[in-house]
């Protein structure tokens, strides 16, 4: 399971940097500043859960079906929230109306917020 949360981490680290480099350079003189802030946001997001992802994979105090399920909540919660939030925050360069798929963004945000409480929820329950 190291292997994949790693290789995962990676893939979704990768990905983060070069949607923050596309939008930093391509979709600056498309969008307004506050699009790209949409945009960044998602990036943000992708890059955290693929820090936290990447934690999980060097560490060794959870159980494979604990880092089973996060790893799922994660690839979901960033696809439905990060995802999410880059198609909306381009929809005026691509014409298209995203506006009814941001009721999956809270969904992905609730995903990352399982994702985090597995792991503090474990944590605590090893202490004892």
């Amino acid at each position: 399971m190291e292997k994949k949360n790693i290789r995962v981490a990676a893939f979704m680290g990768m990905t983060a940097i070069i949607l923050g480099a596309f939008g930093a350079h391509a979709l600056k003189k498309h969008l307004t500043i506050e699009e790209l802030g949409t945009f960044e946001t998602g990036v943000k997001y992708q890059m955290y859960h693929a820090l936290f992802l990447l934690f999980l994979g060097l560490n060794s105090f959870l159980e494979e079906k604990a880092k089973k399920t996060i790893l799922l909540l994660v690839i979901f919660g960033v696809i439905f929230f990060s995802g999410s939030i880059f198609l909306l925050a381009t929809k005026t360069i691509s014409g298209l109306n995203f506006k009814p798929i941001g009721i999956v963004t809270p969904i992905g945000g609730t995903l990352l917020i399982g994702a985090w409480s597995i792991v503090f929820w474990k944590y605590f329950q090893q202490k004892k």
